[in-house]
């Protein structure tokens, strides 16, 4: 194959992982009460670290600017903890972590 046939399948690839990635995000949808059974989560559980409604973080992750296609990373660190973030898998159901994900995905309005 020459170089430029490679580089044209290369950059093809890349736009279609993009594009597939893009997609699914923005597919994503989210029941008004999962948003606020979520919001009701994290005010208890992740707003002391966090800040009030995702507004006013003081040290810990900004979570408006978690990726949106990133789903899957939100979840692990949510379930195992992350740097100094504790573990709340043993805490948090799996929709319980799902209603959260769908809060800090439609962001505080």
């Amino acid at each position: 194959m020459n170089k430029n046939k490679y580089l044209r399948c290369i950059s093809a690839g890349v736009l279609l992982a993009v594009f597939t990635v893009n997609v699914s995000a923005e597919n994503e949808s989210f029941s008004a009460a999962d948003v606020k059974k979520g919001s009701a989560i994290y005010s208890q559980n992740c707003g002391p670290c966090h800040g009030p409604r995702m507004l006013d973080p003081q040290g810990a992750f900004d979570l408006r600017t978690f990726p949106k296609d990133d789903k899957n990373r939100f979840i692990t660190s949510v379930t195992k903890g992350k740097n100094q973030m504790p573990p709340w898998g043993g805490l948090l159901s799996a929709a319980d972590i799902e209603a959260l994900w769908a809060y800090v995905f439609v962001g505080e309005k």
